[in-house]
């Protein structure tokens, strides 16, 4: 698998869905079906004829993508491929909105592509091998067919294989869109197969200048019946996108409709912050419940944790829970932690995240929070030691290396005069009987003699537990001496 790199791309948005019974193509405009005869024509008749803003400004050229120099600039990959006149097979990965059908569309229209849109949502295996056979005839005839697959990650193993022989072959060159980390959602030979390209979302920047183009475009966009935004609605606009352009464009095109305010002397109105407020409702956080962006907050939240950060700690909670995250996972992780990260440095800390987890199953949600929150400022102010964790994998691993080694006989259980007179329980020496309560008497199995795991930290109430096997460690050598002078 090769990645290119971490890029910032254009705005995208998914293609339109056409039933399956017939397959939409084109070279890099969507109005052609796939034998080129026809448009799409719309079902029906509204007020407003023409798609939505956001699928009206994608970008016709790749002078048009924003913040995908890096990308496309001259010596790279793609760029090379695209100047030869072919295209790879490519795995598109960013969040929505950050251009991936665009893109797709683009690179098809420049390479010379008739570019067929399917959506792993809707399609099957019956569909790809129709456009496959198309595809296999029309090369015959010297063209290229680009198989764009949205959210390629919903195919299961079974499709996903099934589009192997045909990429390999070069019936078709495939372009996949997806959300998800293609490392866990694709096939190894399907990406070995491929060029890996990682989308991030658009910053600030991008987005004004996508915004820019909309108002002031009176083709495609808003410029026939002029509006600007003010500078708090531009501000409520990129914060509440969150690097998705269509979700810009979507909200700006709703504002714009609605706005109360009256045209100007210049006879452009104004879309103030109200206007985006009163469609806005509410801002969507972005969050997939199994996907990367879901495991990249949590991650961000225990390495906030870790590091001993309330502040960047309740950040990444409230993006959760703000996002609809179930409360009792961000308990169940908060347990973790405590024992994992903060273990017998604050021996209390485990006892207050469980609190936490009955607490948020008590009272529930909206309130939950309360709880979360007192018990991430908790964790992420004790003490931290992950000693006991440690001690464990060191341990794990010998037992994974060196098998069922043998109890030794005086720590073995004898219940029955048979398995006294093997020997079980012989010579072994009970702690409560000598008056320091620490006798010199082994507890591993003889192949691990001497063997430590356990290492204390440095903090919190590990210090104590360090000073009591240092004074414990020393009795025993006392009265090991003691019984070999005897």
């Amino acid at each position: 698998m090769l990645l290119l790199g971490w890029q910032r791309v254009c705005y995208s948005s998914r293609p339109m869905k056409a039933p399956k019974a017939e397959v939409r193509a084109s070279v890099y405009d969507p109005s052609a079906d796939l034998s080129g005869d026809e448009p799409l024509r719309p079902a029906a008749a509204s007020a407003d004829p023409r798609p939505p803003l956001a699928e009206r400004m994608r970008p016709r050229t790749l002078d048009e993508v924003v913040g995908q120099d890096a990308l496309l600039q001259p010596g790279r990959p793609l760029r090379r491929a695209l100047e030869q006149g072919e295209l790879p097979s490519l795995l598109l990965w960013g969040p929505p909105g950050s251009g991936k059908t665009s893109l797709a569309r683009l690179l098809a229209g420049e390479a010379g592509y008739r570019f067929v849109p399917l959506s792993a949502v809707l399609a099957g295996v019956k569909d790809v091998r129709d456009v496959v056979a198309d595809a296999a005839a029309r090369r015959g005839r010297g063209e290229r067919t680009l198989l764009f697959l949205d959210e390629i990650h919903r195919f299961n193993k079974a499709q996903q294989d099934a589009l192997l022989p045909h990429v390999e072959a070069g019936t078709v060159t495939l372009v996949g869109a997806t959300t998800e980390n293609p490392s866990f959602q694709v096939v190894s030979p399907l990406l070995s197969r491929t060029l890996v390209v990682r989308l991030e979302p658009l910053g600030p920047e991008a987005l004004r200048g996508i915004l820019g183009r909309a108002l002031a475009d009176p083709e495609r966009g808003l410029g026939q019946r002029p509006v600007r935004l003010s500078q708090g609605a531009e501000a409520l606009l990129l914060r509440t996108a969150q690097g998705d352009a269509r979700r810009a464009l979507n909200l700006l095109e709703a504002a714009a409709r609605t706005a109360a305010g009256e045209p100007g002397p210049d006879g452009v109105r104004t879309v103030e912050a109200e206007d985006l407020s009163a469609v806005l409702q509410s801002p969507t956080l972005y969050h997939d419940a199994t996907g990367d962006w879901h495991y990249d907050v949590v991650s961000a939240l225990i390495k906030s944790l870790r590091g001993s950060d309330p502040d960047a700690a309740l950040y990444w909670l409230a993006r959760m829970v703000e996002a609809g995250e179930d409360p009792l996972f961000l308990a169940r992780r908060l347990v973790i932690f405590a024992s994992e990260d903060v273990g017998n440095a604050d021996p209390a800390a485990l006892r207050l995240a469980l609190d936490a987890k009955e607490a948020v199953h008590f009272v529930g949600m909206p309130e939950g929070f309360i709880p979360l929150a007192q018990a991430a400022v908790y964790l992420a102010t004790a003490p931290k030691s992950n000693a006991s964790y440690a001690a464990y994998l060191k341990a794990r691993d010998d037992v994974r290396r060196r098998g069922n080694l043998p109890v030794p006989l005086h720590l073995r259980n004898a219940p029955t005069r048979l398995a006294r007179e093997m020997g079980c329980g012989e010579g072994y020496l009970y702690p409560h009987d000598h008056p320091d309560g620490v006798v010199a008497q082994s507890y591993l199995p003889d192949a691990l003699e001497g063997r430590r795991y356990f290492a204390p930290g440095r903090f919190g109430f590990e210090k104590e537990i360090a000073k009591r096997l240092e004074w414990w460690r020393r009795r025993r050598e006392a009265q090991g001496r003691a019984t070999g002078e005897s």
